[in-house]
């Protein structure tokens, strides 16, 4: 623990941001290129109808994320709070009592998706020459992959609450890479021709049996100096901790659910413009993620800073982690507008030969990634207050976004100007959601620290 109390008491904000936030960043990258990986080597079949299959899971494969974060950021940010207050039994408990949850949850969401496969599949949008390719690759990656995703992610939360970025960082990436190499394989050796989607599926639930099993490994290695375990023979947290882990874990599982819901619905309405627009706007969704990954790895770097400071009461320090962080982001954010829009025709190449699926593609990333700085401010609030532990605010932050401002934003602008005002909705949305962020968060912090 004495390396991690160094980052979190008194190594410089910039030294202590990049030892968390690098190796976090980069296995977000990681996450969106194995991530990408399916779209890419599927998109090299060259049917826009598989492709538009895969994309469609897209938002539920999210899904799985919300469900770990219900413990893992909940249990996470509390763990890194206990850490600032010197409560190091409680914080034990705490994460043996967030493993156990992600379990239970994680098995149930799995099963929920394999009874109810038929009626998800068509609620999203798929047709007749798309289900097939959907259900396919959802076996693999929900049903059977549901279980090891939700607990590598839950795992990395808490070893990262604790400071083990690096660790973490390194079982992702290993996971990420472990499915580049697996794709190629499954899809065009061992699958037969048609059945390339199944094979996707199958290189990415291995991968991510292999990242779990990673993550089990550290935490059986470290089981006698840190406090991130899975047993439950010290007993259960106290109320008071049981209550923050799920003031905090609901909302990011609601903010997460309702951003994956804005992806369902703009598939959804896409659908109405073809499957070769559905195609199009699913490999967008996946390409404008390379700097909101970024955003989240550094976001998630700071938060575990932050919210030991919080609890320490060292408020300069939690201040220029939050300054510092906020202006790397806003930097990474600026650079990456600039890179899509001279390059989104090159992006799209990368991923499908077909003419007018690059054609829309170019002009749908041109105008989405407009909105990166915006998306990033957003996010970033929220992460600030699941750090101070004030679940309502972020309840109230991410509800307020996605219910209230972008998916209505998403009907509205469809009925004025149809399909482009669908790209154009999440800009015009977050345009509303930063300025509502900034206000209440300049509020709280005037009135409760600063």
């Amino acid at each position: 623990m004495n390396k991690s109390k160094e980052i979190f008491e008194t190594m410089s904000v910039p030294k202590a941001l990049r030892a968390m936030a690098i190796p976090t960043i980069i296995s977000q990258i990681i996450i969106l290129i194995y991530n990408l990986a399916d779209t890419y080597f599927v998109g090299r079949t060259g049917n826009p109808y598989m492709v538009a299959g895969a994309s469609l899971i897209l938002p539920v494969f999210n899904i799985t994320l919300s469900v770990a974060g219900l413990a893992g950021v909940g249990g996470g940010a509390l763990i890194s709070r206990l850490l600032g207050e010197h409560r190091e039994d409680e914080a034990k408990k705490v994460s043996a009592f967030c493993f156990w949850l992600s379990i239970g949850i994680s098995v149930l969401f799995s099963t929920m998706m394999l009874l109810g496969m038929h009626p998800i599949l068509n609620a999203l949008g798929a047709s007749d020459k798309t289900y097939a390719f959907a259900r396919d690759y959802s076996l693999c990656v929900l049903v059977f992959g549901g279980i090891p995703t939700v607990l590598s992610n839950v795992m990395s939360q808490l070893l990262r609450s604790t400071g083990m970025s690096k660790e973490v960082g390194f079982g992702i990436t290993m996971g990420g890479i472990t499915n580049m190499f697996l794709d190629p394989l499954f899809m065009f050796v061992l699958m037969p021709k048609g059945k390339e989607i199944l094979g996707a599926g199958i290189a990415t639930c291995l991968s991510n049996v292999i990242a779990c099993i990673y993550f089990f490994t550290i935490l059986y290695r470290i089981r006698s100096t840190s406090v991130v375990r899975f047993s439950l023979k010290e007993g259960l947290p106290e109320k008071k901790s049981i209550i923050s882990i799920f003031s905090v874990g609901i909302p990011s599982s609601v903010a997460t659910f309702l951003f994956d819901l804005d992806y369902v619905v703009l598939d959804k309405l896409m659908v109405a413009y073809g499957d070769v627009a559905l195609a199009a706007i699913g490999i967008v969704l996946k390409a404008e993620r390379l700097p909101l990954n970024i955003g989240i790895g550094i976001c998630q770097g700071m938060m575990p800073i932050v919210a030991y400071n919080y609890s320490a009461k060292n408020i300069s320090r939690m201040k220029e982690t939050i300054h510092f962080s906020l202006k790397v982001g806003l930097i990474c954010a600026a650079i990456s507008v600039t890179m899509y829009q001279i390059f989104a025709g090159n992006i799209m190449h990368m991923f499908i030969e077909d003419t007018q699926t690059v054609m829309l593609g170019e002009n749908f990333l041109r105008i989405r990634s407009l909105a990166t700085p915006l998306m990033f401010m957003s996010f970033f609030t929220v992460y600030i207050f699941q750090g101070f532990g004030k679940g309502n605010i972020s309840l109230f932050l991410g509800t307020t976004r996605w219910a209230v401002f972008n998916i209505p934003m998403l009907f509205i602008l469809n009925f004025i100007f149809g399909m482009y005002g669908l790209v154009y909705s999440q800009l015009t949305a977050d345009i509303l959601t930063v300025t509502m962020s900034y206000l209440v968060y300049r509020n709280y912090t005037q009135k409760y620290i600063y």
